[in-house]
């Protein structure tokens, strides 16, 4: 219950296609790498204003620990929306899609082509931006949080308090 009225507050903030404030987006490419900020930049105005919101309130529930890698894994873990290029109905249609069919049928889906394939490929994105952190250099926390970051604690290698401040500020933001 709690995962849906996440996806129901973004669906809604997401109706306003509008970016991280200046200053929010100054301090976000602050705790990236030059090839982290090249992931940033490709990310929609719209997630990139949520993982924005995410770090800043990681940043506040964690103070002096909130360390670069932290930040930057709040910051990017949404980062593999960029692939499959869908609109905010896309969205919508890929969230129903996972949930009626599966991640299985996801995943022949992103073997296909066109809209079909990009749904599938949004259902898999968590995977997709572990491939882009790997192939920007991020640190193994960041990598670690895109790919876990929607899976049971159980089965987190995160350490479990600091994915519970993460996954926390994700479902505020």
């Amino acid at each position: 219950m709690k995962h849906l009225l996440h996806l129901v507050r973004r669906f809604f903030a997401s109706l306003l296609p509008i970016g991280p404030s200046a200053a929010d987006d100054a301090w976000a490419r602050e705790h990236l790498t030059v090839a982290e900020q090249e992931l940033w930049s490709g990310m929609a105005r719209v997630d990139r204003r949520h993982s924005a919101a995410v770090a800043r309130k990681v940043e506040a529930d964690l103070g002096d620990r909130a360390t670069t890698p932290v930040l930057a894994a709040a910051l990017l873990h949404d980062v593999g929306k960029t692939i499959p290029h869908l609109g905010t109905y896309g969205r919508v249609i890929a969230t129903i899609s996972e949930a009626v069919a599966g991640e299985a049928t996801a995943r022949r889906w992103a073997q296909t082509r066109g809209f079909t394939r990009r749904v599938g490929q949004y259902v898999l994105y968590p995977e997709l931006g572990v491939d882009l952190l790997k192939m920007a250099g991020s640190d193994d926390l960041v990598i670690a949080w895109s790919r876990e970051h929607h899976l049971p604690e159980d089965e987190w290698t995160v350490p479990a308090d600091l994915g519970r401040i993460l996954q926390a500020a994700d479902d505020a933001g």
